[in-house]
This record gives C-alpha cells, structure tokens and sequence, in this order.
C-alpha cells in the first residue's frame, strides 16, 4: 500500500513537471515568436511582386556605372519545360509539393549539424519557400535569429499562396550567374531559347547552377558545370521525374552554348574578379538580387588604358614574332595597377581578348619573374650586410656547392663578365653574377622572408635560385609587391571594393586605408634609387626611348629560357606590372635572335599604359627619406669621386654615380667580393 502511494506520487509529479516543461517550452516559442514577428517584413500580394526587388549596381571609384546584376523576364509556368521544373524540384526541395514551409527532417539535420559545429558552421536546410522568403530580408548576416524569422516568413507564404504561386515566383528569381535572373533570362543567355524549350540536358545543367553560379559557370568552367548536372540527373531519376534510360541518355549530350549574348559575361577581368569576391562575402542572393550598391576601385579610364596598351603590346609582339592574325596559340599578357597610398587596384587586364578566354592571367597565371625578383634580394643584402649602391663586387663566373644538387652556376644573361662593379650598376644591367654572390653570403630564406613583407603570397622555393626569380609569381603579386616599394615601404593590402551599400542606402561595408610599415624607408629609398637607374640607364632604358619622361622605378624580368618577359615599375602614384607569355610554355622569339626581353615588349606596354595614366597628374620625385645624404661616387672603384682624382684606383670619372647613403655608411668601406 505505501508502494502504491509512493508511485502515485511520483507520478503525479512526473504529470505536472511535464505540464511546466511543456508551459515553459510554449511560453518561450510564443515569446520567440511575438518578438522575431514585430519587425517581420510585410508580405506582397499579390506574390509574384516578391521578385520585384532591385538590381545591383556597381560603379567605378570615377562613378561611371560599370554593370547592373539582376533584372528579370518573369514567364507563367505553362511557359516554363516541365524538364527544367522537375529537375528544380529534384535537386532543390523534393518534397515541396507535400511540406507547408519546411522541411521537417532537414531542418532537423541542418540543426544537428550546426549544434554539433558549436556554431561555427550555420547549416541551411532552406525548402523553396524559404529560399523564396529570403528576398523579402536586407541584412545579409546567417543568424539563428533570422533563419528563425525566413521560417515564420515561409509559413505566411505557405498559408496565403498556392503551391503553383509559390513555385512560379522562385522559378522567376533564381540567380544563375553570367547576368541572368529567372528561368526564362538564364534559357535565353546560356542557350539562346525560350525556358519552354528547355531539353532534359539542358534543363539539368542550369538546375545545377544556382547552388554556385561563379563555381559552376559554364562559359568558364564548363567540365564543372556538367559533373554537377550529373548529380541532378541522378536525383531526377530517384524522384522518378525520368527514367534510367532518358537520364543515360541525357548524361551523352553535352549542350551547346549560346556564345553570342551580349549578357552572358560581364567583359571585364576585373568585374569578374569583383564579383567573385562579392559571392564570396555575401552569397548569391544578396549580389544577384539584393539591390546592393558597390563602389570599386577601379578606374574606368585607367582600365581602357590599359586594355589599349595591352592590346597594342601584344600587336607589336606578334609582328616581331612574325605571328599570323589569325594564328593560334598567340601570345597573352596581363596589367595590373595599384595605388600604392592605399592599395587600391586601378586597373587590371587578364589577356589579350575576354571574350577569347575569359582566364584571367593577372590574378591566376603563376610564370618565373626571372630578374623582377632582384629587389628584394637587393633590399636583404643592404639590411643584413649593410651595404649600398657603391659597394663593390667582382662580376666572374661561379660555382657554388648545393648540398644534395650539382653545382650551381648561373651566368650573366649576355654571357659577358664585366669585373669588378658597384651593385648599383650590377642591378641597373641586370648582372646574375653579383645576385648570385650576394644569395649564397645571405641566403634565400632572408629573400623570401622579404619578398612575402611586400606581399608575395606565392609559395616560394627556399634555394638559391629564388634569388633569380625561379618561383612562379601572378602579375597581381609582383604589382602588390612592388607598391611596398613605391609607399616607401609602407605596406597596403589590395582590395577591389570601397564601399558597399544595401538597398536602403545604407552603408553595410566601408574600406578603411590601413598601412604597415614593413621596409625601412632609407634602405627602401636606397633601393628604389637603384631601380630608377634601371630604367634611366639599364635594361629598362626603353622606357625612356619612347618618350616617358617622369620619375619612375622599376625593373625588367626575363627567363632564362624566354619563356616570360616582365616589367614591373612604379611612380610615387601608381605601380603597374606587366607579363607577357605564351599561355603553355613556349619561347618568345625573334627570327635570328635569342628572345625577347622584358625590356623589349613590357617595358613599352608599360611605357604607354602609364603615359596615358599619368597625363592628368602633377609631376612628383619619389621623397627622400631625413636620414639619406648622397655622395657622387667612382662606377668602378665604388669610392668618393675626389679620392679617385686624387690618386685612386681608376681615373675614369666619365660615369659619376650619385649614391644614397644612410647614417654612418661611407664610400670605399665595403669589402670586394
């Protein structure tokens, strides 16, 4: 009896606990919902204005309207290939037609997922209808809070709107990249037809897209974009939409692009660039149909002038090539300029037509910088040893010990050797020799630690050879790089994008110029002094043959093999690399002649992209650090030129080298190597 009791007790406790959970747990989601519902967006009716939201635009730092992502040519369903509905459903919410906003068991995974990530990780588990929802939100942050909020949204749409409303509207705003929004400007844009006529094959592929239209674009990576309609093939199949033998048979073709529409790419290396790293931030939703307004970087006048000069670059190359119009493979280049004050990019050029290959060779072509890469050994060799412009060293043939390696024995680039030199001029002719001695006394790692201060985030070999640009580098790096130099050696990281603003206007990103000091400004400057002789006297002496006048550093590369040909330079405003190259490796080369060098074809292109550039700008000398003084020094001999006439090692005075020095360094001190 007192058992009996006891667990009528315990029962009756168990009763009311499980009554105060449940109040309690009823209480929190009503209190849950009363607070995420007063600020829910209002719901449009009818729903088909849901996909009235507005266009993207992104205008260049001039102002100048540069592209607009968004705009749509709503169709009825009746107007849209069966194919292409079923394959959406397939891949995106296959139980669309029996849920009421949400999918129950991948809601309850998605929140597995997330728990188990400790929050890391917010995993989506959106039906159509909560994707649809999305459109009607303009904070672009993955919070519990407004997933919470798409699903209330959702139920509204749900009970307010027919399955076929809500199926009609979604179909009419998915993004699918390459400029098309809805089915029926994707249809038009990818297959030059109406959505109505829509095959198995080609239905699949542009289902497929949405997920990540920059990852999966066919105009750009076409393979990628049939693999994954191999997967909505496959669940079409499994949700029975097709057979075994119609989805073999769909799988054999591989759909033709329509290559001829005027939205299909946006024309622009840069905006392509742009908007990748938007996708990257925000996601599909918000840059293809989010109303957002992006202010970038670049302006649209440097941009024509560099395409023009590239393309007239790479013109002049292929008549020195003896290269046919209508020849293949030809020739390609790149441009890249950043404002070395802020690190914003001016402009960027990928290759020679982007409408012939879409590959954008500044930012993706890794190629040897050859002798580009000699300031920052030159940098290194004046911090870790202290030397200068005059210090001496003898130009003759080596052979250095490799542990594990044969000898390496690099020789100069004309196979002469000059005798003994001062680095100044060892840079400003480019002499391997001397850059050789100088690694193997400092080693590559110093090099390498350098040249990633200035930004080069390639990996970089740790051999002696680094020193003579044997790592492969983009055009982007070399000019980011650089820029380091032009500052002075203030570091700015690039960025493409100054401000970003929502649909209301208001400010939801903004680029704040930070640099960092890397470099030490007088060893910088001592660098930067050598780098304008190269262009003065050296092997970037071109530039001034044809007219370029204003202060300016920089220097040439060339492989070894003439495989790539580089310049990269700078004035106090503006950095600008340049490559040219055949896209698969093949020599640049002149009948009769070994090759062709930077300083033959990059250093023009450079010439003339920054001569037009430069024109609306006052002329300005790169400023000259408080602790530099300068002495006029013997080319030869390295010492003061007064010692020389008074007795010294050479009479020769014909050549006088002015020579930055910093606090307490001195001519004729430095040791002959």
């Amino acid at each position: 009896m007192q058992f009996l009791t006891i667990l009528i007790r315990f029962s009756r406790f168990i009763f009311y606990s499980a009554i105060l959970l449940c109040s309690i747990v009823l209480l929190s989601i009503s209190t849950l919902i009363f607070f995420a519902a007063k600020d829910l967006p209002k719901l449009p009716a009818p729903l088909s204005r849901i996909i009235e939201t507005p266009k993207t635009e992104i205008y260049a730092a001039t102002g100048e309207r540069l592209i607009t992502l968004g705009g749509r040519e709503p169709v009825p369903l009746s107007r849209i290939s069966p194919h292409f509905i079923n394959a959406v459903l397939a891949v995106e919410d296959h139980m669309f037609w029996e849920h009421r906003g949400i999918n129950k068991l991948r809601t309850l995974k998605a929140l597995y997922v997330t728990l188990t990530n400790r929050g890391k990780r917010i995993e989506g588990a959106s039906t159509i209808t909560q994707q649809l929802a999305k459109n009607l939100f303009f904070s672009f942050e993955r919070t519990y809070l407004r997933k919470f909020k798409e699903m209330l949204i959702a139920f509204q749409i749900e009970y307010s709107s027919t399955k076929e409303e809500i199926l009609h509207a979604y179909l009419n705003q998915i993004a699918f990249g390459a400029g098309a929004q809805g089915v029926e400007k994707a249809a038009q844009v990818f297959f030059g037809k109406s959505a109505a006529d829509l095959t198995i094959a080609e239905a699949s592929l542009l289902a497929g897209l949405p997920k990540s239209p920059t990852n999966y674009n066919p105009y750009r990576h076409y393979d990628r974009a049939l693999k994954r309609r191999e997967v909505v093939i496959a669940r079409m199949q499994d949700a029975g939409y097709i057979t075994p033998k119609e989805a073999q048979e769909a799988l054999k073709i591989e759909p033709k692009l329509h290559l001829e529409h005027a939205d299909a790419r946006t024309g622009s290396y840069f905006l392509d660039a742009l908007i990748n790293e938007l996708v990257e931030q925000y996601g599909n939703d918000v840059v293809f149909h989010g109303g957002i307004k992006v202010t970038a970087t670049v302006d649209s006048n440097l941009q024509y002038a560099a395409d023009q000069a590239l393309k007239n670059g790479l013109a002049r190359l292929d008549t020195l090539m003896q290269i046919p119009i209508d020849a293949e493979p030809r020739p390609q280049g790149a441009i890249v300029a950043i404002d070395p004050a802020s690190g914003a990019i001016k402009a960027m050029i990928g290759g020679r037509d982007y409408y012939n290959s879409e590959y954008n060779r500044a930012m993706s072509s890794r190629r040897q910088p050859g002798s580009g890469f000699k300031p920052f050994l030159y940098y290194t060799a004046f911090e870790k040893l202290n030397f200068n412009g005059a210090s001496v060293m003898v130009d003759s043939p080596i052979s250095i010990d490799v542990v594990g390696s044969p000898k390496w024995e690099p020789r100069n680039f004309d196979n002469s050797y000059r005798g003994q030199i001062i680095l100044k001029n060892a840079l400003t002719d480019s002499v391997n020799t001397i850059a050789a001695r100088l690694v193997e006394k400092i080693g590559p790692r110093a090099i390498i630690d350098t040249a990633k201060l200035c930004g080069i985030k390639s990996r970089l070999d740790d051999v002696l050879s680094v020193a003579l640009g044997t790592s492969e580098v983009t055009p982007f790096e070399m000019a980011s790089a650089y820029s380091t130099f032009a500052s002075g050696g203030v570091r700015h990281e690039p960025f493409m994008i100054w401000r970003v603003e929502d649909a209301f206007g208001r400010i939801i990103y903004e680029h704040l110029v930070r640099g960092r000091k890397v470099l030490d400004p007088e060893i910088t400057y001592q660098v930067v002094d050598m780098m304008k002789s190269v262009i003065d006297n050296g092997s970037g002496r071109s530039i001034r043959e044809i007219g370029f006048t204003r202060p300016a550093a920089g220097k040439t590369g060339t492989t070894d093999s003439y495989n790539d040909a580089w310049f990269t330079g700078f004035t106090p405003t503006l950095c600008t690399a340049i490559w040219t190259g055949f896209d698969r490796i093949k020599k640049l080369k002149i009948p009769n002649q070994p090759g062709i060098t930077g300083g033959k074809i990059a250093a023009t292109i450079w010439a003339e992209f920054m001569a037009e550039a430069m024109k609306n700008e006052p002329i300005r000398d790169f400023p000259i650090p408080d602790g530099i003084r300068f002495e006029k020094a013997d080319p030869i001999s390295g010492c003061s030129v007064a010692a020389v006439s008074g007795g010294g090692e050479s009479k020769d005075v014909s050549r006088v080298v002015n020579i930055p020095l910093r606090k307490n360094q001195k001519l004729c001190s430095s040791p002959k190597y």
